[in-house]
Order: C-alpha cells, then sequence, then structure tokens
C-alpha cells in the first residue's frame, strides 16, 4: 500500500492483504485459512472452534505476564454491495482500494474497513514486537453481517480474558459500552396472478442510486429507502387510475437500508403518458424532499409482451401493507438524548415465481419495545393474509456505568488527545450482547476508526482516525 498517509504502516498493509481474500458472510473459508497461515507462519498458538471461529494468542512481553488477559474482537466477514455498473465475483476476486485525501475508498464495490481494519488491527498487534501488553487474546469471529453466526455459536471458555476490546465501531473518538438488540421479521405470501388484458400498457420504472447504508446507525441520517420510495409512486397512480402491478424487486440485505427499487405496472393505454408526467413529478418533489440523495436515479421504460399480473385486489392489499409498514426511526431514547431507541427497516421485497418474500429488521435497545416493534410489521401483513415470521433475534448490551476497562480506556483518551471522548451506546448490534450472555462477568468497550457509508459502495475509511485508535489501543494496554 505504501502511502505516507497510511499510519500505522503494518495496519495497512495487513489491510491491504486482507482485502485480497475473499470474504462474503457465509463463505469465510478462504479467511479463515489465511488466518490460520498467519498464526503457523508467525508461531502463534491458534484455534479454530465448529463454526469457523478463530481464536490466536500472544504471551505476555517479558515482565508483564501478570498483567490480566485482554481479549481483541473483530469479525472477519464483511457486506459484499456493489454498484449496477460494477463488474465482481465477490467469492473470487480481491477488493480494489484507493485513497482519496484523507479517505480509503473501493473501486464500485464495499471497502470491508467494517470490520476488516479491526482485523489488521489484530494482525498487527499480534506481530508488532514494540508493544507492551500483557496476555492477548484475538478472536475473529464468522458471520457477523448476517445473523451473528459466530457469537452465537461461541461456547463459553474459548477464549479467557475478562476485558475485551470489541473494534467494529465507527466513529474515532467515541467509546460505546452498550448496543441495541435485534430480530428479523421475514413475510411470505402466495402471489395470485390473472390475464393481463390487451388493452394495457406495462412500464418498468426504478429508482436507484440512493445512498443506502447500515440500517442501524445510519436510520436516523434521513437515508431514504428506495422500497418506499417506489411503492408511495405506485400507491398515489392505484388511486388515480386502473393500475396493475406485474412485478417488484428491491433491496437485498436484511441490515442495509435499500438503495435500489423496481416495479412492472400496467395501466389502460390512454393512462399512459398521464403516469410518465406523474413520476416526472414525483422524482422531482422526491429530489426536493431527499436534497442529500444527489445520486438518485429515476427510470421509467416501455416494457412488452407482458402476458400476467398479480390479481386486482390483491395487489391493492401489498401496495396497502407496504405504505402503511413502518420504516425508520420509531422512537428515541430518554436516557441516552440523541440515541435511537427503536426502529425498523423493510429491507427487501422480491417476487419470486409465485410467491412475494419480504425481510424486515426491528433494533431496540430495549428487548420488550423491539418484540413489540417486530409485532406492529408482523400485524400490518398479517391482514392481507400473509405468514409472519419473527427470528429470536440477538440480545442488547446494557451499559455498565461502573466498568474499570471504561475508565481506563476513557483516562488514557484524554491524556493522550487532550479532550474527552463520547461515552455511548449504538443502534446497531454488536456482538458484545452475545459475549455478555454467555460470560456475565466481562468488561467490554468497543472503539473503532472512523468509517462512512458502511454496508454500501460508498463505504470510506477516514484514514488518519486509525492511528489515533493504535494509539489508544496501545496506552489502554500499557494502563490496564
Amino acid at each position: 500500500m505504501g502511502n505516507k498517509n497510511t499510519k500505522p504502516q503494518l495496519v495497512f498493509d495487513y489491510f491491504s492483504m486482507l482485502n485480497k481474500v475473499p470474504r462474503p458472510s457465509k463463505k469465510e473459508e478462504k479467511v479463515i485459512a489465511f488466518l490460520q497461515r498467519f498464526a503457523e507462519d508467525n508461531n502463534l498458538q491458534y484455534k479454530v472452534d465448529e463454526v469457523g471461529n478463530v481464536l490466536i494468542t500472544k504471551d505476555a512481553t517479558p515482565g508483564m505476564e501478570d498483567r490480566p488477559t485482554v481479549v481483541f474482537q473483530s469479525h472477519m466477514d464483511m457486506v459484499c454491495e456493489k454498484t449496477s455498473d460494477r463488474e465482481i465475483d465477490f467469492e473470487n476476486d480481491e477488493i480494489e482500494t484507493f485513497i482519496d485525501g484523507d479517505w480509503m475508498k473501493a473501486k464500485g464495490t464495499t471497502l470491508g474497513a467494517d470490520d476488516g481494519i479491526g482485523v489488521a488491527m489484530e494482525m498487527a498487534l499480534l506481530t508488532d514486537k514494540t508493544v507492551k501488553h500483557g496476555p492477548i487474546e484475538c478472536l475473529f469471529t464468522v458471520d457477523e453481517e448476517t445473523g451473528l453466526t459466530g457469537a452465537f455459536a461461541l461456547k463459553p471458555g474459548f477464549f479467557s480474558g475478562k476485558y475485551l476490546l470489541n473494534l467494529d465501531s465507527e466513529d474515532e473518538g467515541e467509546i460505546f459500552v452498550g448496543c441495541a438488540g435485534g430480530a428479523n421479521t421475514e413475510i411470505t405470501l402466495n402471489l395470485k396472478k390473472e390475464p393481463l388484458r390487451k388493452s394495457f400498457f406495462a412500464m418498468h420504472i426504478s429508482v436507484d442510486k440512493l445512498r443506502g447504508g447500515h440500517s442501524g446507525d445510519d436510520i436516523n441520517k434521513h437515508r431514504a429507502n428506495a422500497i418506499k420510495a417506489i411503492i408511495r409512486f405506485i400507491y398515489k397512480e392505484m388511486q388515480k387510475y386502473d393500475l396493475r402491478l406485474v412485478d417488484l424487486q428491491g433491496g437485498n440485505l436484511h441490515n442495509a437500508i435499500p438503495r435500489q427499487a423496481e416495479a412492472v405496472i400496467a395501466v389502460p393505454f390512454d393512462k399512459k403518458e398521464d403516469v410518465r408526467v406523474d413520476f416526472n413529478i414525483f422524482a422531482s418533489e422526491f429530489e426536493e424532499e431527499y436534497k442529500d440523495e444527489t445520486g438518485v436515479r429515476f427510470f421509467l421504460e416501455s416494457v412488452l409482451d407482458i402476458e400476467e399480473c398479480i390479481e386486482k385486489e390483491q395487489a391493492a392489499q401489498i401496495v396497502n401493507a407496504l405504505m402503511a409498514v413502518h420504516n425508520g426511526v420509531y422512537e428515541m431514547s430518554i436516557d441516552l438524548p440523541g440515541l435511537v431507541e427503536t426502529s425498523s427497516n423493510l429491507a427487501s421485497v422480491h417476487f419470486v415465481d409465485d410467491k412475494m418474500v419480504i425481510v424486515t429488521s426491528q433494533r431496540s435497545s430495549i428487548g420488550s419495545q423491539r418484540v413489540a416493534m417486530s409485532d406492529a410489521v408482523a400485524a400490518t401483513f398479517s391482514l392481507i393474509g400473509a405468514e409472519v415470521k419473527t427470528g429470536d433475534g440477538y440480545p442488547g448490551w446494557k451499559p455498565n456505568p461502573d466498568s474499570k476497562l471504561l475508565k481506563v480506556a476513557t483516562d488514557s483518551y484524554k491524556s493522550l488527545f487532550g479532550k474527552e471522548p463520547k461515552v455511548k451506546a449504538i443502534h446497531a448490534g454488536l456482538e458484545c450482547g452475545l459475549f455478555k450472555e454467555k460470560n456475565p462477568g466481562l468488561d467490554m468497550i468497543s472503539i473503532g476508526p472512523t468509517l462512512r457509508g458502511v454496508h454500501s459502495p460508498d463505504e470510506a475509511l477516514l484514514i488518519p482516525t486509525v492511528e489515533m485508535v493504535w494509539k489508544h489501543i496501545l496506552d489502554i494496554l500499557e494502563k490496564l
């Protein structure tokens, strides 16, 4: 990588190596093997559990053997998203990075700094002989992004440390001490079809190139949901015209705000130009409402040879439900001003053969509120006869105001940088909740360099903050 701005160089060298290794969620075989080779090449002890979690250990610096064991943890998988014009095979191709000022980005894809930069920091800790520390355990978990599978499967005793630093946060200068719990609610509906009359004109409409982002961390940042946008247009047109719904597709990952959605609709021939005009007006109104969505693209074209559509009454029910279901922030926290307490994300909608499949995700720092939010989503789609299933989800992580690790980390930050760090909770699912559930005595914090646009091709890493986090980690290790 060799850029004068990429400090510490060892961390960025490892990040560069890591980005040559494909690591989509649930397909981490190559990165597991990469970490095993890394441990063997550096004469480090390691073990791998049944699901693929890797633990690599490093003995204490001579004279520091009596220090407490510290666990560092990152997840090895990454969200694989790309722009529509980018050709890449995420299971075999490497991530191509470039530097834009103080930011590192990827060419048309997610960067993988979530959480590859955390993995790279752990690798540097394990091999940098200048670092002074007590016993270190570096934990690398699988499948954080699509189900926290690695953290769920982690058995008590896999690591022994009582202090844990999660390196999966996205704002330097902020120390996270709590996170939201969450669950996915999935909806399935058998579609009823009917012939599309020859007097109808079909057209393909789409909304794409929205900013998207993380369905937890970015849910309060006025990011448009592409599915909601396209349904909003279809709903209004259904009130005006005898509109038929043929197809609907949008979104991808359960933990990403949808950037793209498309539909095929049909209206009587004499209304087609009215719909075109309405679509242009809608696009103009949308752009006025969402001024930050500077790259958004609206598209409409005619479609030939459409023979079937969704039965009219059912199509209206589907559109009504998608229009009504809650999306975005539901409640803000009273205890922690500025923290989203409860939210829901309409993540994806796909017509597949004769079924409609919808995935939504609910989050809350209060378990009962998360359940209530999931129930509200379920109730909306139960009204149209859909089959609804909410998963078991994952627990939140309740802040511990008496944390020794937090005090050491806070004092260290003030000493290093001359300012107070922000101590916060995050409206996103961290694996810490599951670690705490299995190790009740664990003392944890979560830190990390500044990232923006995670879970989207806009993902970017603020390079100078990597060195700041690195210095903070080393100072914590010396003082703990």
